[in-house]
């Protein structure tokens, strides 16, 4: 069966390039939501928390339980609020507040420009009034960044925005809740962080999504798609391959069929180029649910080494590439 390799030394180079820009290991978050970027959540949460990491983001309840035993906190993105000792839960409406558990632990998203999800700017002292009466523990306040990862000056406004955020929330004798906006993005373009966390997600995985025109430093991928040699047979001229026949053998060719399809989340998109493998072959042919044809005999075959690389020849991100990958797939940690 297809599997994917991670890169521990990948890693912690990572982590530790972004602990270098924060000033302490101990302001990252890394974020685990969706298996970790489809990393494998319970293997990333291990390998951070031995990194020394302390926070972790997660999308939901299940996914914090999975991995609350390590790490300090865990905040869940997008959940019901209950009452937890180590979880928090973002607030993203005002109407969140009502539906929350009394004494719950969360955290004020506020709406800054994304547009998104969190509270708006004028609801701000509704929803500090609701928190209160509500009996509910605000341990930090949060926005995110639309265009960090853009050469415009849509960061900065935003960063403007939320330092006002930050201090009427203070002034208001919530003084010990944490502050924190920036993603993987926003860290890596900051010469002087000055928040308490940093929610490092695509950065923590080996991708810089600025620009070239950013003088930044060097992230290494920490994941390795491969696959394994099902059967083998030679194809002579004029012989096509697949569902609908698409690829037509030009010589005679020996063809092996590989255990990838979209079955486990790999892309059957059908572009006006084949898809070449990190080794520089070309799949061949439609890819089927759960197999795809190499000209090779090799037993195994690194697909994608470089999940940017992949994304450029398929038309999207590397984020979904990386998330795309059934959790079936084994994750081994090399």
């Amino acid at each position: 069966m297809a599997f994917i390799k991670i890169n521990k030394q990948h890693f912690y180079h990572n982590l530790n390039q972004i602990a270098l820009q924060t000033g302490s290991v101990d302001k990252i978050a890394i974020v685990l939501k969706d298996n970790a970027y489809g990393h494998g959540l319970k293997t990333i949460g291990k390998l951070a928390s031995e990194f020394g990491v302390k926070h972790a983001v997660v999308r939901t309840t299940k996914e914090a339980r999975e991995i609350a035993s390590f790490f300090s906190t865990v905040l869940v993105l997008g959940d019901e609020i209950i009452q937890d000792e180590k979880l928090s839960f973002t607030i993203n409406s005002i109407e969140a507040i009502d539906k929350a558990e009394v004494g719950a632990r969360v955290e004020l998203k506020v709406d800054t420009g994304m547009h998104r999800n969190g509270i708006s700017i004028d609801e701000l002292d509704d929803a500090l009034k609701g928190i209160e009466q509500k009996e509910l523990k605000l341990v930090g306040v949060m926005t995110h960044f639309r265009s960090a990862d853009e050469l415009s000056s849509e960061l900065f406004w935003q960063q403007k925005r939320f330092a006002s955020v930050c201090k009427k929330v203070k002034k208001a004798g919530f003084t010990e809740v944490r502050v924190h906006s920036h993603n993987s993005a926003a860290i890596l373009r900051t010469k002087h962080f000055n928040e308490d966390l940093v929610r490092v997600g695509i950065g923590a995985y080996g991708y810089n999504e600025l620009p070239s025109s950013f003088d930044t430093i060097t992230l290494k991928p920490v994941m390795e798609l491969w696959v394994k040699r099902v059967s083998t047979r030679l194809l002579q001229k004029g012989e096509r391959i697949g569902y609908g026949g698409t690829f037509t053998a030009s010589h005679a060719m020996e063809v092996s069929t590989y255990d990838l399809g979209y079955g486990d989340g790999w892309f059957r998109a059908d572009t006006m180029q084949p898809f070449k493998t990190a080794e520089g072959l070309e799949i061949l042919g439609r890819v089927s649910m759960d197999f795809i044809s190499l000209e090779s005999t090799k037993d195994e075959v690194c697909i994608v080494s470089n999940a940017q690389d992949a994304a450029k020849q398929l038309g999207t991100i590397s984020y979904e590439v990386t998330t795309a990958l059934n959790p079936h797939i084994q994750r081994d940690v090399v």
